[in-house]
């Protein structure tokens, strides 16, 4: 612990009506999760994924009942330890009050506050075999989740969130990422801000590629290693618009051989980044 760091605080709230509660409770709408600058995530592996990977936590809740289980007692309890020395608090408190946050029956016995945080879009830049992730107004927190999530898999660098995308550190997106958001940038930026890092990262010797139902390109057979890239995913109804398309240096159609003339946009995202970073996997020892 740091000399200017004062430890978080620990006390017991089993009360819905605690001013304390009703204030995370409210971090489930995204005004009030922009204006604190704070999110909610569940369960215990993401809460030692977080501060594993750097964040803060501000507020850790957990189930004073979880501690009768001698084999959870000690891990919470060093959990809570680490997340006080960090300057967060920790609440002990109930299932009623953990529901009444999760806003689903069975919550896990563990929740975490956390600050949000993302990364500057000065640090995306074309050098050796780095990949980044671009998604154009992705609207479903699942799918956005779990594309975090699969990018953290496949060694991406980071994931770019270009326009009105859905909230990444809304509760629904937080958890399907099961603890990737915690491992991977997250860079945030307006269509005009994509369009201006797009020109320089082609200017810098990388290359862009994104999914389009009319590429002339069959996604197997891209040379996608060649140069530094960015990989291009549209939104879910409408995929991408001619401006953005424009952007691309290849535009891929993702080969398929049933009756369906379409796929889920995290299911095609994994196909097309599998295809891209297959090069640089390992497989398990």
């Amino acid at each position: 612990m740091s000399e200017t760091t004062k430890p978080g605080r620990i006390e017991e709230i089993t009360s819905t009506a605690n001013p304390r509660v009703k204030s995370i409770r409210a971090l489930a709408m995204k005004k009030n999760r922009d204006r604190e600058g704070l999110f909610i995530a569940e369960g215990e592996k993401l809460a030692r994924d977080a501060l594993d990977g750097g964040w803060h936590i501000d507020t850790l809740l957990y189930a004073k009942s979880a501690t009768d289980d001698e084999r959870r007692r000690e891990g919470l309890e060093t959990l809570a330890v680490k997340v006080r020395a960090r300057g967060g608090d920790v609440l002990l408190t109930n299932a009623k009050v953990l529901t009444a946050i999760t806003k689903r029956d069975n919550s896990q016995a563990v929740v975490s506050v956390l600050k949000s945080q993302t990364t500057d879009a000065a640090k995306i830049t074309p050098q050796g075999d780095t990949c980044w992730l671009v998604l154009d107004r992705v609207r479903d927190p699942g799918n956005l989740g779990t594309i975090i999530r699969t990018a953290d898999a496949l060694g991406v660098a980071g994931v770019v969130l270009v326009g009105e995308t859905t909230d990444p550190f809304g509760l629904e997106a937080v958890r399907a990422t099961m603890g990737s958001l915690f491992a991977k940038p997250l860079v945030r930026l307006s269509r005009a801000d994509y369009l201006v890092l797009a020109e320089s990262w082609k200017a810098g010797g990388g290359h862009i590629v994104g999914t389009h139902l009319a590429g002339a390109v069959d996604h197997r057979t891209i040379d996608y290693a060649a140069k530094p890239l960015l990989l291009l995913m549209g939104n879910e109804q409408q995929g991408l618009d001619d401006e953005m398309a424009a952007s691309c240096d290849h535009l891929a159609l993702i080969a398929m051989g049933g009756a369906a003339d379409s796929l889920n946009l995290a299911v095609a995202t994994g196909i097309v980044t599998f295809a891209a970073r297959s090069h640089a996997l390992k497989a398990p020892a």
